[in-house]
Order: structure tokens, then C-alpha cells, then sequence
């Protein structure tokens, strides 16, 4: 990908996330996009990302989905508001929801495809229906609930 990544929009100081941080050097750093009406992100796990010999953790995947949701979130809530992700004041969503049903064991050794797609922005709430995949079939589905943060999270 040759654009910027939603995740490279979030100011130095909200980006420490282990999910989505650049700046978490031992995070999953991963990066997210807009594709049409839908956002996706690639994720390849790390042997040390295993649950049991040859399965990807749990865990992993609703960090994946955890983290896809909220850039998602803030990227919804750029273009809700007509503007560049790159203007001010900068936005930027936390968890207030996030549910995962795990529908077959997720494969080690191939890329994990997180895809986003928007069900409502309303105010200070944005919700996000995703998809994990691996080799082309769905492995888990998560629904995101995120609220803009509270401007007292924010480090000045």
C-alpha cells in the first residue's frame, strides 16, 4: 500500500496501543485502509501467536478486531464529517463494545484479512460489523462499539 494507513493519523500521544500503535515497537502495529465502502487490514501471525501446534490464539484475533474497529471507527468519522484524516482537531475512538463469535480455528502461516464495514455513525458513537478470514474463509466475525475518546484520556 502506497497511502497512509488510518493508524498513521493517531497524534504521537494516542499511539502507544499494543493492537495499533507505531509507536509499540513489540505491538501488532497493524494498518488499515479504506477498500470501497469497507475498510481491511493484513495481519500475518507470529509463531508465538499460537493457541495450540498449527492454530492461531484467540486473543490475537480479538486484538485484530478489537484494533481494525477503532481506526475504522476514526476513519468513519473523518469522511461523517467531511474532512481529511490528517486536519484538526485529530480524532480518535476507544472500545465501548467488542464482540467476537470464533465460527472455526483460525490457520498459523498464512495472512489474516480483517475487513470492516460501517453500521451506524451517530454523535460520538461509531459501530463496525467485521470479518477475519484466512485462505479465503471466514474464521471469526467481531462487532466493535466505539466512542470518541474523552478528551481527558489525551496527554498534553
Amino acid at each position: 500500500m502506497t497511502e497512509k494507513a488510518f493508524q498513521d493519523y493517531y497524534p504521537d500521544d494516542v499511539s502507544h496501543c499494543f493492537g495499533c500503535g507505531k509507536l509499540n515497537e513489540k505491538g501488532h502495529q497493524i494498518k488499515s485502509y479504506w477498500d470501497g465502502d469497507e475498510t481491511v487490514a493484513i495481519f500475518e501471525p507470529k509463531p508465538y501467536h499460537t493457541a495450540i501446534p498449527g492454530y492461531v490464539y484467540g486473543g490475537l484475533i480479538a486484538s485484530l478486531i478489537d484494533c481494525h474497529g477503532t481506526g475504522t471507527a476514526a476513519a468513519a468519522g473523518y469522511r461523517e464529517e467531511g474532512r481529511d484524516m490528517s486536519s484538526e482537531p485529530p480524532l480518535r475512538y476507544v472500545t465501548a463494545s467488542l464482540h467476537v463469535d470464533y465460527l472455526r480455528p483460525t490457520p498459523m502461516g498464512v495472512p489474516l484479512e480483517i475487513r470492516g464495514r460501517i453500521e451506524e455513525v451517530s454523535g460520538k458513537k461509531v459501530v463496525v460489523s467485521e470479518t477475519l478470514s484466512a485462505n479465503g474463509k471466514i474464521c471469526a466475525k467481531g462487532r466493535v462499539v466505539a466512542v470518541k475518546m474523552p478528551e481527558g484520556m489525551l496527554q498534553k
